[in-house]
């Protein structure tokens, strides 16, 4: 299966390093070509290419400035990675949950340290000295 190509995929552009580096930049804000190079530390010619491919996927909106051109996140082209990764986070909450339950019924058990329950479990389950059931 051929793959999309990274111009029209905001899957694909994302995918490279790089790209995700200057997106994360511009989140703070907006910048120039040439900040975004010293900030990046890239060649002016890379940081040009990879701006032309988050702007083909929508991900970058820019805007002239005088004769300065500013650049910034379109934060709404990233929706749909947003909503793929969220389904994960559903099953993420999930297992935590199993895992919060599984934690506290170990905590219930006996301390590993001593082989006895510790006192906060004794109370807990009415075992002790004042208990009047005598359990």
């Amino acid at each position: 299966m051929a793959r999309a190509a990274t111009t029209t995929d905001v899957f694909n552009a994302v995918a490279e390093p790089r790209r995700r580096e200057i997106l994360d930049v511009l989140a703070g804000g907006e910048f120039p070509v040439n900040d975004l190079v010293r900030l990046l530390g890239m060649g002016q010619p890379q940081v040009s290419k990879h701006l032309r491919v988050l702007r083909e996927v929508g991900a970058v909106d820019v805007r002239d400035d005088g004769r300065r051109r500013l650049y910034r996140l379109n934060g709404g082209a990233l929706k749909p990675i947003h909503d793929w990764v969220r389904q994960f986070e559903r099953s993420w909450e999930e297992r935590f949950e199993l895992l919060d339950s599984v934690l506290e019924d170990l905590e219930g058990t006996e301390d590993p340290s001593t082989g006895k329950e510790s006192d906060h479990d004794r109370h807990d389950h009415g075992h002790g000295e004042g208990d009047p059931a005598g359990r």
